[in-house]
């Protein structure tokens, strides 16, 4: 695993609050309106975060073993994002592009800050049909799971085995311990419109090479990979829950005829359910060829066969401005994973993010991340970190 150091640094995991608008998201996201006239829109929004963080690294192997202090960006990179709107007849068009950018590039790289495009996409609208969004988003597969951790605003894990301790980009969240990020991909998806709280989406995406392609063959996708995602909201005995069932399929093929084709499917689930001041959640997932870390199945043909499952459990308080999260997720890989041999990997969280004003929001969390190996203690690894930072958001 040592050597996929730099592969796990080039996917920076990066999510927008997409849900903020329903109240659902842990964390408020503004926007300033830069013009709005003649039934046309068109506003900036952004996220500028940084922490303090120390992490104490006890892995196999005593060379790992120390304690690092960084200045880094949380889970959430920094960004700056426009969204367009116009009215035409019955039509709403709209469209987003949103530029992610990390800010730890001066130990090595210099001035190396690389812009990273996560969306750029238009949508087209009316509300008796729905919406159809074409350009690239974030998949709809695992899509709520990461969404609605109440971590999102926070740190998260950040394993010195995947790279992340001393790595130039975010932090993992509950990434590869409860989740797979949905990595934000080319497609064209459908959604409905919310029909007494119940809303479906439907897209096809860009496939990802899931085949082992030979000095004879080429691997091939002869369909798109297919993602939906169903979502429903309704109140429950004074509570407000917000549920959802999402899915990824995709069958991968070769032209020599020797190697095997690979089917990749997921399914991902969870309920929210708020009252007052609390927050209950709990999602899950499972998997068959595709990596548990990334929807993108990083690693291709050496990923292809994994099986993962995994579960995330959180509770949150919020009293006044103050809101306390805890936060357990694990991971399990059936040995064809990131780590080789199979692992189960889990993050136990604690956090306190305090609001100054809507638009500033201060955060302190503690942290540990765990590898446990099935066959082998060669990969176990155990990271304790603390990170204290702000979170400035328009």
């Amino acid at each position: 695993m040592h050597n996929n150091k730099n592969t796990c640094l080039r996917f920076l995991p990066a999510i927008i609050a997409g849900f903020s608008t329903l109240g659902l998201t842990p964390w408020a996201q503004a926007e300033i309106m830069l013009y709005d006239k003649d039934q046309t829109t068109f506003s900036t929004d952004g996220y500028i975060n940084a922490f303090y963080v120390n992490s104490d690294v006890d892995r196999a192997g005593e060379q790992f073993d120390r304690r690092q202090s960084r200045v880094k960006m949380g889970f959430l990179p920094n960004y700056l994002g426009f969204n367009m709107g116009k009215q035409v007849d019955d039509l709403k068009l709209g469209a987003r592009a949103s530029f992610w950018v990390t800010i730890n590039d001066s130990e090595t790289n210099g001035t190396d800050t690389a812009i990273d495009v996560r969306q750029f996409y238009g949508t087209v609208a009316n509300p008796e049909w729905g919406e159809v969004l074409i350009g690239k988003d974030f998949g709809l597969f695992a899509r709520s799971n990461i969404l609605l951790d109440e971590l999102l605003a926070g740190y998260g894990q950040v394993s010195d085995t995947l790279g992340l301790v001393d790595g130039g980009g975010v932090s993992f969240g509950n990434i590869g311990s409860g989740y797979p990020y949905p990595f934000p991909t080319s497609q064209i998806t459908y959604r409905t419109p919310v029909m007494d709280g119940l809303r479906v989406a439907v897209g096809i995406m860009d496939p990802v090479d899931t085949n082992d392609s030979s000095a004879t063959g080429k691997a091939y996708q002869e369909n798109p990979r297919t993602e939906s995602e169903v979502t429903y909201q309704f109140d429950l005995a004074g509570a407000k829950i917000y549920s959802w069932l999402n899915g990824s399929y995709q069958t991968s093929d070769n032209t020599d005829s020797n190697v095997e084709s690979v089917t990749s499917k997921g399914l991902g689930y969870g309920v929210q359910a708020k009252m007052g001041g609390l927050s209950l959640t709990g999602s899950g997932f499972q998997a068959k060829g595709i990596n548990p870390f990334f929807t993108n199945n990083a690693g291709e043909a050496t990923l292809r066969n994994v099986d993962s499952k995994g579960y995330l459990l959180q509770g949150s308080y919020k009293l006044g401005k103050n809101r306390l999260a805890l936060s357990y997720g694990k991971t399990e890989d059936d040995g064809n994973g990131v780590v080789g041999s199979g692992a189960d990997y889990e993050t136990r969280g604690v956090a306190l993010f305090h609001d100054i004003n809507d638009n500033l929001k201060l955060v302190a969390e503690y942290n540990q991340f765990e590898i446990n190996g099935h066959d082998t203690s060669a990969q176990n690894e155990d990271t304790d970190t603390f990170a204290v930072g702000a979170v400035l958001t328009w």
